[in-house]
């Protein structure tokens, strides 16, 4: 059980972060880990994997790298096999692998349009169907299991040239409410978290001219959020009595106004 008052709520618990090599999956495997949970940190980027669970050895932490491309069905589930061999098996899963490539539909940039669904819907089903097995196990066993995944406030709002990217984000918010009401009876709280502008990689991948240009003034007039606050939001979500599922957190910028 999840113990709120203490310094390391999570003690005891198995957490994977996918998308760990950078960013909000990194800061999450962080803070994870010093909530008390031993972490799996999943990625493509191996170099960067090990220097995360290096930091969270220093920082008194436990933490495992598997390099894995979420977009392999097959090499997920291998993780899968060796979280559950090295550790136990998962009892929360933070699905945070995601690209972010916008761009006019006219340009019919057929390319990204599915790279996005690759990484963003498929790459998110792959995980879920390696990691739910472990999540309902220890859902019965502990009385409370997490499946956090990362969605955008682009899967409420409108956001020109962004189109592609917002209707993954909708289908990430849409289908962890179905989720919830499966698993949720068989304790396994299921919450979509929508940020704002977070400062990430994720701009950087960014191609298109306008888009860059509207990231670039959005930072001008704004302070954006940071990979820490959605972090620690993660470790509070997941510190909560099991009683208690935060179904959809919206977490913006201040200054952002939509």
């Amino acid at each position: 059980m999840s113990n709120s008052t203490s310094t390391t709520p999570l003690q005891g618990r198995v957490a994977v972060v996918t998308g760990a090599s950078s960013g909000i999956g990194e800061a999450a495997a962080e803070k994870l880990a010093s909530l008390g949970a031993r972490v799996a940190v999943l990625a493509r980027r191996a170099d960067r994997l090990q220097d995360l669970v290096e930091r969270i050895a220093e920082n008194g932490g436990t933490a495992i790298a598997i390099p894995t491309d979420v977009t392999d069905a097959a090499a997920l589930q291998a993780a899968a096999d060796r979280v559950e061999t090295e550790l136990g098996g998962a009892d929360l899963l933070f699905n945070n692998a995601g690209v972010m490539l916008p761009a006019p539909v006219e340009e019919l940039a057929a390319g990204q349009w599915q790279h996005q669904i690759d990484l963003n819907v498929t790459g998110l089903m792959n995980a879920i169907g390696a990691f739910t097995p472990q999540l309902v196990r220890a859902g019965r066993a502990r009385g409370v299991a997490d499946l956090i995944n990362t969605s955008s406030i682009a899967a409420q709002n409108i956001f020109p040239a962004f189109a592609v990217y917002s209707a993954t984000k909708a289908y990430v918010t849409h289908l962890s409410r179905h989720l919830r009401v499966e698993l949720g009876a068989k304790n396994v709280r299921v919450s979509a978290i929508e940020p704002g502008i977070v400062g990430t990689e994720l701009q950087s991948h960014v191609t298109d001219q306008g888009a860059l240009d509207w990231l670039e003034g959005s930072k001008e007039s704004m302070e954006w959020l940071t990979p820490q606050d959605i972090a620690d939001t993660i470790g509070f979500i997941a510190a909560l009595p099991p009683r208690v599922n935060l179904q959809q957190v919206t977490i913006m910028p201040t200054a952002q106004p939509s």
